[in-house]
């Protein structure tokens, strides 16, 4: 298991679009991948897990990778949601 928390910089939050974008990149990993918010975790690969979570500007999450490929599909997921914050 590989696990990194990343905080929430942007406006908007990890909203619609960037959710979607993120949930596709989830998908074309091999590994499993979770996102944690105030204990509550989903799947990463579901687009409506990922909204449940209500990310927002200020929040802090948890990305965790666990299977083939864990530490690589950790790093790209968590570039792309800091890339948001810029």
């Amino acid at each position: 298991m590989a696990k990194q928390t990343v905080h929430i910089t942007n406006e908007t939050g990890l909203h619609a679009r960037p959710a979607s974008e993120f949930t596709k990149m989830a998908a074309g990993l091999k590994c499993e991948v979770f996102l944690e918010k105030e204990g509550k975790k989903v799947n990463a690969k579901s687009i409506l897990g990922i909204l449940s979570l209500a990310i927002g500007k200020g929040n802090q999450i948890d990305i965790i990778t666990e299977g083939e490929g864990e530490e690589e599909g950790l790093l790209k997921l968590v570039e792309f949601v800091n890339g948001l914050n810029d």
